[in-house]
Formats: structure tokens, sequence, C-alpha cells
């Protein structure tokens, strides 16, 4: 393995789940849904979490959590960006427009951070030694959230976006009321809809 590049994409999960924690906390002053605020309020705890473990992996490897690159840099420009975006969308006052641009943000955001973390757990399954360890031991812990994460999200997105076309939405999303925590899942939830309305 690339070391250089593990290191580097620890930094950019590191800085990507900071920002996760300014995205969900701008995104709950968007929300109208009272279910949606309730399940930001639990990510946001989640992510605050996931940026601890993230440290307690640099602690164990030796790694400098403060280390600044290019990429980092970009990441954390990027999360600046989603935050600036349902910050434009509050101040325009149509709260339910704002809470489908905050909703677009998180799964932005999730779609991140769900691939990164894809990415540490392969790199977990081939680490050895204390590094090996912290790895496997962050992304066994993190790994199942992060699912949820993004297909919960993207389920809300589809359901608001519908809702604000004027088109029939449900409420909470399949996703949701099925709980789902895989691509089959979400696609299984979704193919049944129809039948939730």
């Amino acid at each position: 393995m690339e070391m250089a590049m593990v290191k580097e994409l620890l930094l950019q999960s590191l800085e990507h789940e900071m920002g996760g924690v300014n995205v969900y906390e701008t995104a709950l002053k968007c929300v109208v849904n009272e279910d949606l605020k309730e399940e930001w309020e639990k990510y946001h705890q989640e992510t605050e979490r996931h940026v601890q473990v993230l440290q307690d992996v640099f602690a164990q490897m030796q790694l400098d959590p403060e280390e600044q690159t290019p990429g980092r840099k970009i990441v954390h420009e990027l999360g600046q960006s989603l935050v600036k975006a349902m910050q434009d969308a509050l101040a325009t006052g149509d709260q339910e427009a704002a809470q489908c641009v905050a909703c677009e943000c998180v799964v932005l955001a999730e779609t991140t951070d769900h691939s990164n973390w894809e990415l540490i757990g392969e790199v977990a399954k081939k680490a050895t030694g204390t590094e090996g360890k912290a790895l496997k031991a962050a992304y066994a812990e993190v790994e199942e959230q992060e699912d949820e994460h993004l297909y919960h999200s993207k389920g809300w997105l589809r359901e608001l976006s519908l809702e604000s076309l004027g088109l029939k939405a449900v409420m909470p999303p399949p996703e949701e009321r099925k709980d789902v925590h895989s691509a089959i899942g979400a696609a299984r939830a979704k193919a049944e809809r129809t039948k939730m309305r």
C-alpha cells in the first residue's frame, strides 16, 4: 500500500467529517419536517462521533490530525460551499425550498463520506499491526451508520423533491420505513414506494 496516500485519505476523511458536523448544524436550521429533523439530529451526533473515531485512528497510527495538504484544503472548501448554499437558501425566506437544498447538500456530503469509508474499509483489510487494528475498529463502528446516512438521505431528497413538484410523496421515505442499510435494500424500498402512498 501507498502509505502516503493512506494518510491523505485519512486527512481528507477527517476534514470531511468535521465539515459534515457543520453541514448538519446548518441543515438543522433549514429543516421543516419533524421526522427529518429527528433523523438529522441523530446523524449530527453520529458525525461528531465519527470525527472522534478518526482522531483516535490518528493517535493510534501516530499521525498528525492537524496536518494540512492541498487535498484537505479542497475538502474544507467544499464543505464550506455546502454550508453557504444552505445559508443562501435560508436567506430567500422559503423554508420548504431551503429544506430541499439542505437535503441535497446532505446527500452530496454523505456520498463522499460513504466513499471515504468504503476506501478506509479496503485499506483496513490489507493493513496489519497497530494500523490495521485501528482502521478495522474504526470501520466496524462507522460503516453501517454511513450506509444509513447515505441511503436514507437519498430517499428524503427524492420524496421532498417530489412533494415540491406537487407530486405524490411518501413520508417518511421508504428507505426510512424499511430502515435500509445497503444499496440493494434502498433499491427494493424505492421499488415498493408506490405501495406505500
